[in-house]
């Protein structure tokens, strides 16, 4: 049986949440989202946990660039895992397509099961999908709450002028 920890966090734009297991965040809220389901459970907290709401508060105030968090994502098919761990190495500031994630991942032509595999992502920002658009530049859903216009307040958090991106 694993421990399950959670810890919350306040930002600018709201509360969000961070749940954990033994082997690392599993689960983040972000702003905004519903968390009237972590209400009616009660976990405590642990030093990750706390870890990770304190490196999120940064991050949404523009100080934190790079995570240091394990994350445990392993619920996930292999697929959606290897999808997740090269969009781990997205750097800060930068975007990549659905489609050069693909062809990274050994599957050229299946941007849109990257697409899945993105949307299936337990742990945004952490694991940063916001950085991945459409091989126009456009920014193709985010599912998240909020959907496109959290990714594009994310984007522009970090710098990134996706209208600059955006192939006519």
């Amino acid at each position: 049986m694993h421990t399950v920890c959670a810890s919350r966090y306040t930002t600018g734009q709201g509360t969000g949440a961070v749940l954990a297991t033994d082997q690392g965040i599993c689960r983040v809220w972000l702003p905004g989202d519903d968390l009237s389901d972590l209400d009616r459970s009660v976990f405590r907290e642990s030093d990750l946990t706390r870890k990770a709401a304190q490196q999120l508060t940064e991050y949404f105030q523009g100080y934190l660039q790079q995570f240091d968090l394990p994350v445990d994502i392993s619920a996930l098919t292999l697929f959606q895992q290897q999808v997740l761990q090269l969009t781990m190495q997205i750097p800060y500031g930068s975007s990549t397509t659905y489609g050069e994630l693909a062809g990274k991942v050994g599957s050229p032509g299946a941007a849109r099961a990257v697409g899945g595999a993105l949307g299936a992502n337990p742990v945004p920002v952490i694991i940063p999908c916001h950085r991945v658009v459409a091989s126009s530049g456009a920014l193709t859903g985010y599912s998240a709450t909020g959907g496109i216009m959290m990714k594009k307040f994310l984007l522009s958090l970090e710098g990134v002028d996706f209208r600059a991106n955006k192939k006519v």
